[in-house]
């Protein structure tokens, strides 16, 4: 299945392991990223205020600079309307904190059409789970935090630091940072709601 990685104006100077098949989106200023990283975008899309050069790239998208769309957003839905359902997010956390939840919420919408994404940055990777079973191997060096999306979730985790069963997180009251991986694999079972995971570099 192809993926999409989409490539944000938030820091990030990290390593990416990109599939062969990726399909690439830089969003406005996630162009220097992708130049940076010596990669050419299938598209580069946005009002381009803050690009100073013409992208070199196979298609290049403008949408006026005031718009309901973030330009991320605007990239995720032309990922999905291409039959992309793996979304990949690069420099989408760090910088400024309403685009760091904006790019959280994304997240959600993606789930809403049937895909799945995460964001990456360069101390952190988040994901958005609805309700079933999941695995997460061990990443060295990094916390493991679970906070409900929503009024609860209602979660069991296996192979971690601090186990829960069938335990009802609530999003008033941020009972699941900073937990730990202690096996080669761990398991999420989620049972009702959506959960936020997200990996820190400690």
């Amino acid at each position: 299945m192809q993926s999409c990685w989409i490539f944000g104006g938030a820091p990030f100077c990290g390593n990416i392991d990109l599939p062969d098949n990726a399909f690439i989106i830089a969003a406005d200023s996630g162009y220097n990223t992708v130049k940076q990283l010596g990669l050419t975008p299938n598209i580069t899309l946005g009002d381009f205020d803050s690009i100073k050069e013409k992208p070199v790239c196979k298609e290049i998208i403008t949408a006026a600079a005031e718009k309901d769309d973030t330009d991320t957003m605007l990239a995720v839905k032309t990922a999905i309307n291409r039959g992309i359902s793996d979304i990949t997010i690069v420099g989408a956390i760090g910088g400024r904190l309403d685009h760091t939840f904006a790019n959280i919420q994304t997240l959600a919408y993606i789930l809403q059409q049937g895909g799945f994404g995460r964001l990456i940055g360069e101390n952190d990777i988040v994901e958005l789970l609805n309700a079933g079973e999941y695995s997460y191997e061990q990443k060295n060096g990094m916390y493991l935090s679970l906070f409900a999306y929503g009024e609860s979730a209602v979660i069991t985790s296996r192979g971690t630091k601090y186990d829960l069963t069938e335990y009802v997180l609530c999003n008033t009251f941020p009972l699941g940072v900073s937990n730990e991986i202690t096996e080669d694999k761990c398991s999420i079972s989620v049972q009702k709601g959506q959960l936020l995971v997200i990996f820190s570099k400690k």
